[in-house]
């Protein structure tokens, strides 16, 4: 019998080097998937993504033990997980292209409030004050970022926040599963009901892919695979409470690809609103590592 292996070391410049994969990752997807949505239909893109994906995948489901491995007692939670990932995708796609990318981001990192509340209705978890704090704070921001009292609430930032709150159920829903599976089995598990899932939006819109847009498909396809496996990774070597505040860098980083590339305006609503709602997060990021040390 082989030795268990033993568990990564704790490594602080490890953990920021697979950051930095995660964050280039979904800074590259952003753009590459604003691009191939203005020329293909958002369904076509999500089900190459996930065809592609299951290709890519391959070599860390045959490490894992091959498709023997991917055997899962809960079909049933996968199925219902990936219908509100897929939701929740497909709307981020949609935002991409309506509002700009320093929105979109700033609006998505809402998603740790709905998860939190999540988890207290439906997984047993307490809410303290911290929480209440995080969640009021970033309810705060959403509503600077929008401004419903101006009288116009832009149709992307709906999107946005739709997809926000559909990953916050996803993760929630994530939670529950990775008690009984591992990750491999939940990124493949992922790939497979997504395209199954959008087997028939994407015929009733599919068109030929032009040649150019080939690698902008691979890229979003291998974003959209491996980023979450870095974070993973990085949440090997550091605790949660040293990890996720690096990924609030994806905020500046965001507006400063969107203003380099796209020539983005930054305005002072959008900076104060993601503001909040990083303090809201950092609140709750500093309540559980000290609830960890007690």
């Amino acid at each position: 019998m082989n030795a268990p292996a033993a568990a990564p070391s704790p490594s602080l410049t490890r953990a920021a080097l697979w950051m930095t994969g995660w964050l280039t990752l979904m800074l590259s997807m952003a753009v590459f998937g604003r691009e191939v949505t203005r020329e293909l239909n958002t369904f076509q893109v999500m089900e190459l993504r996930a065809l592609i994906g299951l290709v890519l995948i391959y070599p860390l489901v045959h490490a894992a033990g091959g498709f023997r491995a991917m055997k899962t007692s809960h079909p049933m939670r996968h199925i219902a997980r990936n219908t509100v990932h897929y939701g929740a995708q497909y709307s981020w796609f949609v935002a991409l292209n309506l509002i700009t990318l320093a929105q979109v981001v700033a609006i998505e990192f809402t998603m740790p409030i709905w998860t939190a509340v999540l988890a207290v209705l439906f997984l047993g978890e307490r809410m303290n004050l911290w929480k209440v704090a995080a969640i009021i704070l970033g309810l705060i921001g959403v509503w600077v970022i929008v401004r419903p009292d101006a009288g116009h609430v832009d149709t992307g930032q709906l999107w946005a926040l739709a997809s926000a709150l559909g990953f916050g159920i996803s993760v929630a829903m994530v939670k529950a599963l990775t008690r009984t599976e591992g990750v491999v089995r939940i990124v493949f598990w992922m790939l497979v009901t997504q395209s199954i899932i959008g087997i028939i939006p994407a015929w009733t819109v599919w068109q030929p892919v032009p040649a150019h847009l080939w690698p902008y498909v691979v890229t979003v396809a291998f974003c959209g695979t491996f980023s979450h496996y870095c974070m993973a990774r990085a949440m090997l070597h550091a605790d949660a409470t040293v990890v996720v505040p690096m990924d609030f860098l994806r905020v500046p980083l965001t507006a400063i690809t969107g203003w380099l590339l796209y020539s983005e305006g930054i305005d002072a609503f959008t900076v104060a609103g993601a503001a909040l709602i990083l303090t809201g997060n950092l609140l709750n990021l500093r309540q559980a590592g000290t609830a960890r040390v007690r």
